[in-house]
């Protein structure tokens, strides 16, 4: 007797791209806290965000040294010229100890939310300059010589104290964008990484206002710094 599959529901209709009258700045959001999940996308997981570094040392030593993520799985494509490598804060409550086995390793690591995938594609290296990709943001790496209206921003970490870990960065020698006391919102900081992508610096737990110090590492006052810089060299 034949088979018969059960019929799989229509997917939810996307918005169609096209342009729209001015929001003012406000849009009404409580239909989508409403919204129940899609059966269709029971167990999908946010894996991963995919950067690509100029140098694997120096990145690495960052994510896994500056900020703390282990070195999951690495991907090796002599054939394509390039290598992967997975970082992230994989929970040994949740997922046990990454595997000793290098075959075991890539499928242990499709389980952990939130890894980043540094692309190291081979000889990039030896090229001239710090910096050889484009951020995302307002700069003209990869371009013609102009500035971008940069889409991509940033990634996020949370930390037990802000003002600590930025102090930590800096005597490492990274390069803090902001420190938790510029700008307009306090509490909160973004440090660059060895390619220049941003990742911002968020406290554990808490809510806005975030809590703050008198001083940061920068030597920055709580009170009297400029306001918020939108890094797009657009609005938003």
């Amino acid at each position: 007797v034949p088979r018969v599959l059960a019929p799989v529901p229509a997917p939810h209709h996307l918005t169609p791209s096209s342009p729209m009258a001015n929001l003012g700045g406000k849009f009404d959001v409580s239909k989508y806290y409403e919204a129940k999940p899609d059966d269709g996308t029971k167990d999908f997981v946010m894996q991963q965000t995919m950067f690509r570094i100029k140098d694997p040392k120096r990145s690495l030593d960052f994510y896994t040294g500056a900020l703390g993520m282990k070195l999951i799985t690495v991907g090796d494509f002599p054939q394509w010229g390039f290598t992967v490598y997975f970082v992230g804060y994989p929970s040994e409550k949740d997922f046990g100890p990454i595997p000793e086995k290098e075959e075991d390793k890539f499928a242990y690591c499709m389980r952990v939310p939130g890894c980043i995938e540094l692309t190291w594609n081979h000889g990039s290296e030896a090229e001239e300059g710090e910096q050889v990709y484009n951020t995302g943001n307002a700069d003209n790496t990869g371009s013609d010589g102009t500035k971008v209206r940069g889409g991509f921003g940033h990634i996020g970490i949370t930390v037990p104290c802000v003002y600590a870990a930025c102090q930590r960065f800096k005597d490492m020698g990274a390069e803090l964008k902001k420190s938790p006391n510029a700008g307009g919102m306090k509490g909160l900081a973004f440090v660059k990484d060895p390619d220049g992508y941003l990742v911002e610096v968020l406290p554990l737990g808490k809510s806005y206002p975030f809590p703050t110090q008198q001083v940061d590492c920068c030597g920055v006052e709580l009170e009297g710094s400029a306001g918020y810089s939108d890094n797009s060299a657009a609005k938003k």
